[in-house]
């Protein structure tokens, strides 16, 4: 089975972390995480993708940024 092709970024313009939430409730990253993205490396986002991808699973739902339509 294939994975469904990732976006540039996680991120479903649900962020919460700038009302203070250590852990994004849109995305699931950690605000050092969002507040990175952008000049993280491609590897340093790959560990980010996998356990968001991990936590989505685990928790029974598909990852929200698969709803915005890649």
């Amino acid at each position: 089975m294939n994975k469904p092709a990732r976006p540039a970024t996680p991120c479903i313009a649900v962020c919460s972390t700038g009302m203070g939430d250590d852990v994004c409730r849109g995305c699931g990253r950690t605000f050092i995480e969002v507040s990175q993205w952008v000049m993280m490396s491609e590897a340093e986002r790959e560990v980010v993708w996998e356990r968001l991808e991990a936590h989505w699973a685990k928790a029974g739902l598909p990852p929200p940024w698969l709803a915005r339509g890649v």
